[in-house]
């Protein structure tokens, strides 16, 4: 999974990409637009991997994975000058999702250059700057298309494509985000193709102030009416981010927060995008992998590796609650709780899947 965190300039962005990753991002204000993206792979922790590979005690533990990209600070009217950077607008087109980092502290240099918080309009002004974006870009494809006309190109696949870009930029005229805009399979397809940053899913995080931290639910309550919302205290949390573990527990129960914000933040992130976990057990490597909710075991097979999925024959599957309960694999077969599954089989969070192929 791969998550663009993007927002204003000196809403704390880099402030909790060093959260969430330990890292030492430089979090002065007024940082240059120039800047490049600051990239950072994290863990997503899984108390499931962790007995597993007790259990099993392979030579190798991997947890699923997030990507974090921390991309420089938006400014007032960027998308009409270009959103971010070409390298940097191709990189944030792959996210899977974007975390909207909103400023809800007070800093008496930005509060004189900015004004005070307001998340709320924070928020809304960064989708704004995105649906431009996407505007935009459907506005220089249709031009193309007209270009292709002229010479004489108008197929049916180019009609098709035009009568939907000219449906998407009136629902972007509107000031809607495309994420909303209804679409069948086929249409569906075409749009995927642009990466439009409005149709991503999108995460905001309310970076607040100690003071502020816990005491702002009448924010979160209007952000939640709208977008999926966490609260970080960002300052607070990076300075965790350095300590052992026991210390920064120590302080995390003093401000009554009781998971990481990394933690927080890749459980959210799991349900927002539907994602879940299946797992691959044995002596050489215990390892987590992501796929959707509803995937087949199929599409989990070739999440593994594509020899997998093209010489799929069947997939032994259990659970790990059922692991958990029986104690070992000889106590699952005991019981017929190890079964075999074909390729259209839903795989189920938490299920360990072995698959059987030949290619």
């Amino acid at each position: 999974m791969k998550m663009g965190m993007i927002g204003l300039a000196n809403s704390g962005k880099s402030t909790i990409f060093n959260a969430l990753s330990g890292a030492e991002v430089e979090t002065a204000p007024y940082t240059s637009m120039k800047d490049e993206p600051h990239l950072a792979v994290i863990d997503v922790a899984d108390e499931r991997v962790d007995w597993l590979s007790g259990y099993y005690q392979p030579k190798k533990t991997t947890f699923a994975q997030i990507e974090l990209v921390d991309f420089a600070g938006l400014t007032e009217g960027a998308a009409r000058s270009g959103l971010f950077p070409p390298q940097s607008m191709a990189l944030i087109k792959t996210a899977d999702a974007l975390a909207l980092i909103v400023r809800n502290f007070h800093e008496p240099t930005i509060d004189q250059a900015q004004g005070v918080p307001d998340p709320v309009s924070e928020v809304e002004h960064i989708e704004t700057e995105l649906k431009l974006s996407d505007m935009i870009v459907v506005e220089k494809r249709l031009e193309r298309i007209e270009l292709s006309y002229k010479r004489g190109v108008k197929t049916n696949e180019i009609q098709q494509e035009e009568k939907l870009l000219r449906r998407a930029h009136t629902w972007l005229e509107d000031d809607n985000s495309l994420r909303d805009f209804e679409t069948n399979s086929e249409e569906d397809k075409i749009l995927r193709g642009f990466q439009f940053l409005s149709r991503k899913p999108i995460l905001v995080v309310l970076n607040s102030g100690e003071d502020e931290f816990g005491h702002c639910a009448e924010t979160v309550t209007e952000l939640q009416k709208r977008w999926q919302v966490m609260e970080f205290a960002g300052e607070f949390e990076m300075e965790l981010a350095r300590l052992e573990t026991d210390e920064a527990q120590m302080f995390m129960e003093d401000m009554g927060i009781t998971e990481s914000a990394r933690d927080r933040l890749t459980h959210l992130a799991y349900r927002l995008l539907g994602y879940i976990s299946f797992f691959t057990v044995g002596k050489d490597e215990v390892r987590a992998w992501t796929i959707r909710r509803g995937d087949t075991a199929l599409e989990a097979a070739g999440r593994i590796h594509s020899d997998l999925a093209r010489g799929f024959i069947r997939a032994d599957v259990f659970a790990y609650d059922d692991m958990r309960t029986c104690g070992s694999e000889k106590g699952m077969r005991e019981k017929g709780l190890l079964r075999l599954e074909s390729r259209d089989y839903l795989v189920n969070d938490g299920e360990i899947v072995h698959v059987r192929f030949n290619v």
